[in-house]
């Protein structure tokens, strides 16, 4: 798709939005999964971004190509969202084998390091639990593994789709869930852009309302017990999900083997409030896991091959 970037925006997003990458496909379990890249097939490790839920890949535009000169970068559509298939059903380790088929699929080797946002950290660490050995290391951004008994109210973004006359009518009723305020519109009016598709009768949203969550209850704090790769975790300050509470439950369960960062001034959706802290943060954490070694031995080796 080809698009102007938003005539408002730093000239760092123009630049990003205009490094356009590939699109590819793979089928995983007869469901096609579409996938962008940045830039050829090379030597350099992996680096794999997955959305949250009800989010798509181009999520990552303005953030991927910051990484494309060190990694080999790739972000997916999740079954479900964005231009991959639907399912009838959708299962936490059916997503798991997702991120793995892309993977492979791009060539990426076992220095590969998943970064899920949301509902896609819970499923990058899915992924550790499971595939670890294949893998270099998880990060979660603002990811909450809350405590057993936390009560809490799921807030799906999910919703009955509604179809629009026309695109630009879809386009001004695009809002962020959970719902916060973000500052750099020319980020969301992107966001958007990618999140609308021509159907019978109009325009409406890419995602599959019939999507019911597999992390409905959360994330068990046991996929931590049998990661055999390296993870770190990425917060937003303002987080309306990873409360006070749920960030000391996941500090104590995870103790000093894992490094945590808060990214000031923003919420849960960190990376649009503050993309270019959210780009140094994940760059440092990549960079101390190349030059050194876990001072713990990693957690169980994985149990899928």
């Amino acid at each position: 798709m080809s698009f102007s970037p938003h005539t408002d925006a730093p000239e760092w997003f123009q630049r990003a939005v205009l490094n356009q990458p590939s699109d590819h496909w793979v089928e995983v379990d007869g469901c096609p999964i579409h996938y962008l890249r940045w830039g050829p097939a090379s030597d350099q490790p992996g680096l794999l971004l997955v959305h949250g839920n009800g989010a798509h890949a181009h999520w990552w535009d303005f953030i991927a190509p910051f990484f494309a000169a060190s990694h080999q970068v790739v972000a997916m559509d999740l079954s479900g969202m964005g231009d991959s298939g639907h399912r009838s059903t959708y299962e936490a380790d059916q997503y798991a084998d997702e991120l793995m088929a892309v993977i492979g699929h791009a060539g990426l080797d076992t220095r590969t390091v998943v970064v899920g946002h949301s509902m896609g950290g819970f499923i990058a660490l899915r992924t550790g639990a499971r595939y670890g050995h294949r893998l270099g290391g998880v990060i979660l951004a603002d990811s909450p593994i809350r405590p057993p008994d936390y009560e809490w109210k799921s807030s799906s973004p999910i919703r009955k789709k509604k179809t629009y006359p026309n695109k630009e009518a879809a386009l001004a009723r695009f809002r962020l869930l959970p719902p916060q305020p973000c500052a750099n519109q020319y980020i969301v009016d992107h966001i958007a852009l990618h999140s609308v598709v021509e159907v019978e009768g109009g325009w409406s949203w890419k995602f599959d309302d019939g999507f019911r969550s597999p992390f409905h209850e959360g994330p068990r704090c046991e996929d931590f017990k049998h990661l055999s790769c390296r993870c770190g975790v990425l917060n937003a300050e303002y987080s309306s999900v990873v409360t006070p509470e749920v960030e000391r439950y996941m500090f104590q369960s995870l103790d000093e083997r894992v490094p945590f960062v808060t990214i000031p001034e923003c919420h849960h959706h960190l990376f649009l409030d503050q993309p270019l802290a959210f780009v140094a943060a994940v760059r440092t954490m990549l960079a101390e896991w190349t030059h050194s070694q876990p001072h713990r031995q990693l957690y169980a080796s994985g149990t899928e091959t």
